[in-house]
This record gives structure tokens, C-alpha cells and sequence, in this order.
């Protein structure tokens, strides 16, 4: 005897509505094998989930566009400034910038070793702290690096923390529409269920091949154990 089985994806949950609902449209309603509460209950599911599953949808879409050039920002970000960090280095090789200078940008323990940028957090963190530092040594007169200049790297810098900080209200509002849906779908299940349970009941007399048929025309899904056939 095959067995039936809830849908496990959300286009499957609302594939598994509306066939219901449109089976029970194209059926006069003497002969409906669901009865009308359960019927406009099943409406007002449908509309509120998909509803919610486009948004969920369109919400994720956007995030994975942003990330994508939200990611190159990123790229460019480390790159201008770890090339900044080791022109400093090498000026204080060269007796160009004094080693006591180091502690204005957060890099007096780092051994001349340039700082961890692997994470977007480190990145924001050090980022900071070495655009503030040669901002900090200017002004008390120093001789600004150039190539890159720290202007250059503030705006690239600039660049990827405004795109964090976008990134960051994406992520929030995609992951809001996300526990909506995963809060709808047990709503979506328990109609689904009823509306099953009543066809199943309905149309439980019937043979079986018969009965079979017509259960699936409501959205009814079954399947097979692996060696069982249809006869049994």
C-alpha cells in the first residue's frame, strides 16, 4: 500500500494548494470532498505564504546581488590596505618613519608582519585604526606615504564599509522574511493535512486504483516502498 507524505519544499507546499483549491473550484460542491471552511481557511494560507515566500525570495535575490559587488569592495579594501601597510613598514626600514610611530596606528606588536584582513570584522577593525593613525602622524607634522596616498585607501576603505553596513540591513531583513515563512509553514502543513485527511476519508470505500486517482486529483502525494507495486 503506498504511502502518502506532507511536501517538503515551499513550492511544493504551495504547488500541493492550489491543486486542491482549484480541484475543489472545477468540482460542484455537492460532490466536494473537502467542506468549505477548510476550503477558504486553505485560500487564505495560500495567499499569506506565497505572499511571503516571494518576498523571502526577492529579499535573498537582492543579498546575493549586493554581496556580489560587496565582495569586490571587500577585495579592493584589503588590497590598498595591506599595499599601504608594507609601504610603512619599508619606510621605517629605511629610517624614514620612526618605529616609536607604529603605536599611532595599532601595529607596535605585529613583528613588521602586516595584520590579519581575512574577516570583514578584522578588516573594519584594523582599517580604522591605520587610516586613523596616518591621519594622527600627519597632523603632528610627518610626511604623508604615498602610492597609495591614505586618502586613496580611506576611499576604498569608505567604499567597503558602506557596503558591510548594506549588507548587514540585507541580511537582517532577508533573515526576518525567512523566520515568517519558517513560521508559516506549519500552518501550511496542518491545512495541507486536513485538507488530505478529509479526501482520504471521503473517498475511502472507493477501490483502490479509483480511490488512488482520486485523491491525487486534490494534491494527494504518494509513494511507493522500494519493491512494492501498485497491486498490493
Amino acid at each position: 500500500m503506498p504511502y502518502r507524505r506532507l511536501p517538503n519544499t515551499d513550492n511544493a507546499r504551495i504547488r500541493a494548494l492550489k491543486t486542491a483549491i482549484e480541484k475543489c473550484s472545477n468540482t460542484d460542491f455537492r460532490e466536494l470532498a473537502v467542506d468549505m471552511k477548510t476550503l477558504q481557511e486553505a485560500k487564505n494560507v495560500l495567499s499569506r505564504f506565497e505572499r511571503l515566500y516571494n518576498q523571502y525570495q526577492q529579499s535573498f535575490d537582492t543579498q546575493v546581488k549586493a554581496n556580489i559587488l560587496f565582495q569586490q569592495k571587500a577585495k579592493n579594501a584589503r588590497m590598498y590596505l595591506s599595499h599601504f601597510v608594507q609601504v610603512l613598514y619599508m619606510c621605517i626600514i629605511r629610517s624614514e618613519i620612526k618605529t616609536d610611530h607604529l603605536k599611532l596606528y595599532g601595529l607596535e606588536n605585529q613583528h613588521m608582519i602586516v595584520p590579519d584582513f581575512s574577516t570583514n570584522e578584522l578588516l573594519l577593525e584594523w582599517g580604522e585604526k591605520i587610516i586613523t593613525g596616518e591621519e594622527s602622524r600627519i597632523r603632528k607634522g610627518g610626511v604623508p606615504i604615498f602610492n597609495p596616498t591614505i586618502a586613496k585607501v580611506k576611499v576604498m576603505f569608505s567604499l567597503f564599509k558602506e557596503g558591510y553596513q548594506t549588507q548587514k540591513i540585507h541580511q537582517k531583513a532577508t533573515m526576518r522574511l525567512q523566520n515568517q515563512v519558517t513560521e508559516a509553514r506549519e500552518i501550511v502543513d496542518n491545512i495541507i493535512f486536513d485538507i488530505w485527511e478529509q479526501v482520504e476519508r471521503t473517498n475511502k470505500d472507493l477501490p483502490l486504483l479509483e480511490r488512488l486517482e482520486k485523491n491525487r486529483e486534490y494534491g494527494v502525494v504518494y509513494y511507493y516502498r522500494k519493491g512494492e507495486t501498485i497491486e498490493e
